[in-house]
């Protein structure tokens, strides 16, 4: 299906968001060209959430059932203690249709959407970022560091929590370091690990996911005050450290954690941009726009969520000011209950290793019930 008005659209960041930006736009006959810093792709390899809600946004790309058959998939998860004793089981709320949750690893996910991508007619420049963004009445233009000059009827910025759209059209954003760090390795999968288990430690909190038949990968969030930098020759035998406090199937994997350059070390920021995302022609989606903790799983949801929504609204016919303020109210809200309830999920975990969490607090019921949320309609 064309659009009349919208011809090209320059998408800023080639991650989930900017490749589900090019598939949804390309898939209404709209010209995209994704700009991306890094010369090839780097992707590292650990999994990555999709709940019901992300599924259903890959759907309208019509990516969720080779994402389902190159994950795995499960329908409830475990807490249990350091020593592995489950305290509870909850299943995950669902949509109709979908599992309760698919894991898959990010560079499977990248390979997805970039063939989708390429297949919609995407074009890709690679090694090179933006300058500096001049806008007119009737159309932006993109000046990159490599001397070219872009014209687009929209500029998205999706370029992440560090975004260079942002900062030129916002200036500098200041992030909410929420005083943890997460912690990623990946290991062969357990024969029995078939769904997502958290393991809650004294003053830490692992897990164990299986992200294919053969693969899993080993999570842990710890407190880090101060965002200490981590020698990176090091993280392997640092994250082995941070697990003495667990026994059972996370004791039996710690020594297998033995390669520095296979850690995947993120502290964890936070922020939820003022509304609104957007200045004339120029628009934030994802991360560059509202970047949250990963407790819920649901950053990547929310960026391919973002393209979903964007698309459809182009479909209406709504001038440029019409399109993106309507994006904007449909999105703002959304965005900022996902950001909040994680933030508050942080804020529970600290009460807990502190030992002042409180008595009436239900951390499974508040996640069932946020992620419930999040499978209503978009």
């Amino acid at each position: 299906m064309s659009n009349a008005k919208m011809k090209k659209i320059v998408i800023v960041g080639g991650g989930i968001g900017g490749l589900s930006a090019a598939i949804a736009l390309g898939e209404i006959g709209i010209e995209t060209e994704i700009i991306e810093l890094k010369q090839k792709w780097e992707v590292y390899g650990v999994g990555i959430f999709q709940p019901p809600n992300a599924l259903r946004a890959l759907n309208e790309l019509g990516v969720a059932n080779t994402c389902m058959e190159w994950g795995y998939s499960f329908d409830g998860m475990e807490y249990c203690d350091a020593e592995g004793n489950r305290f509870a089981e909850p299943q995950s709320p669902k949509i109709d249709g979908y599992p309760g949750l698919n894991i898959i690893s990010r560079r499977t996910l990248h390979s997805i959407l970039y063939e989708k991508a390429k297949s919609v007619g995407t074009k890709f420049r690679m090694g090179t970022t933006i300058v500096d963004i001049h806008q007119a009445d009737d159309q932006a233009q993109v000046k990159l560091t490599d001397g070219s000059m872009l014209t687009a009827d929209i500029v998205i910025g999706s370029d992440g929590q560090n975004s260079k759209v942002r900062n030129l059209i916002f200036g500098n954003v200041e992030q909410e370091y929420l005083g943890q760090a997460v912690w990623r390795y990946t290991l062969p999968r357990m024969e029995d690990i078939t769904r997502s288990t958290l393991y809650y430690g004294p003053n830490a909190k692992a897990g164990l996911v299986p992200m294919s038949e053969d693969e899993m990968y080993l999570l842990l969030t710890t407190s880090e005050p101060g965002n200490p930098r981590m020698p990176e020759d090091q993280l392997d035998q640092i994250l082995r450290n941070r697990l003495v406090d667990f026994g059972g199937k996370i004791a039996e994997v710690r020594e297998q954690i033995v390669d520095p350059k296979e850690v995947v070390y993120r502290p964890v920021f936070s922020y939820l941009l003022p509304s609104p995302w957007y200045q004339g022609r120029v628009l934030l989606i994802g991360d560059a726009a509202h970047s949250t903790a990963p407790h819920l799983g649901q950053g990547a949801s929310l960026a391919i969520e973002d393209a979903v929504v964007l698309t459809e609204l182009i479909q209406q016919g709504l001038n440029v000011t019409q399109l993106l303020k309507a994006f904007n109210d449909r999105r703002y809200e959304r965005c900022r209950m996902l950001v909040e309830s994680s933030n508050q999920l942080v804020k529970w975990e600290f009460l807990e290793w502190e030992g002042k969490m409180p008595d009436d607090v239900n951390v499974p019921k508040f996640a069932y019930e946020t992620l419930a949320n999040m499978n209503e309609a978009i």
